[in-house]
């Protein structure tokens, strides 16, 4: 989507296991993390945050929350993060949390649901006519899941892998269920979210024939 990862301004709502690891691993790639919030508020800095220092401090005690954060941002309420001008919104936290209420106000190039549908059918399908594509759940926060498998088939073989290998192999699986959504994308012309399930769909069929039933 012409987003250069290395100069791109990223928005999380959520900072938990998934929104800061996230927010980490982005700014080690070299975006700019410019917002990050949760259910207690926001906070915000054009130049971006330092992320690494917001997730030591968020690694400490129980029930912080990055408003208790010292460090640098401008404070901002929690509903309007969502709507703050960027490349990448990374919603993280909550199922519903763009809905047809707010969809309009979104000023993003791109949504990657971090969350379990934080996107509602009717908001997706505005999203859809404004030309903002979605990378959904099913695909986008699968890694967990991927690498909970990956774990079953080391106690299956009774033999346990490096961490390295574990994210050799999770990268790769990955990247193919996110190759096969892009192309068919591409070719039907149906948006990620429906290629993606159609995909699903179909391996779960063509699993159930292979079962016999």
């Amino acid at each position: 989507h012409g987003i250069d990862v290395r100069r791109a301004s990223i928005v999380i709502q959520g900072f938990g296991n998934v929104g800061s690891h996230a927010a980490l691993l982005l700014h080690q790639a070299g975006a700019r993390v410019i917002a990050v919030g949760d259910a207690r508020g926001a906070i915000v800095k054009e130049a971006g945050l330092d992320i690494p220092r917001l997730f030591e401090f968020m690694s400490g005690e129980r029930h912080r929350s990055v408003v208790d954060w010292g460090g640098e941002g401008d404070a901002l309420p929690s509903d309007e993060l969502l709507t703050l001008d960027c490349d990448i919104l990374i919603p993280a936290a909550l199922e519903a949390e763009i809905t047809e209420a707010n969809v309009d106000r979104l000023r993003t190039r791109l949504i990657v649901e971090a969350a379990n549908s934080p996107v509602t059918c009717e908001a997706d399908f505005l999203l859809g006519q404004r030309g903002i594509p979605v990378v959904p759940d099913i695909l986008a926060n699968a890694g967990g899941v991927t690498v909970s498998y990956l774990e079953w088939v080391q106690n299956i073989q009774r033999y346990s892998w490096t961490e390295k290998r574990v994210n050799e192999e999770l990268h790769e699986r990955m990247r193919r269920a996110w190759d096969l959504v892009r192309e068919r994308s591409h070719d039907t012309g149906e948006t990620y979210r429906v290629a993606a399930y159609r995909i699903a769909v179909d391996r779960v069929r063509r699993a159930t024939e292979l079962r016999g039933f």
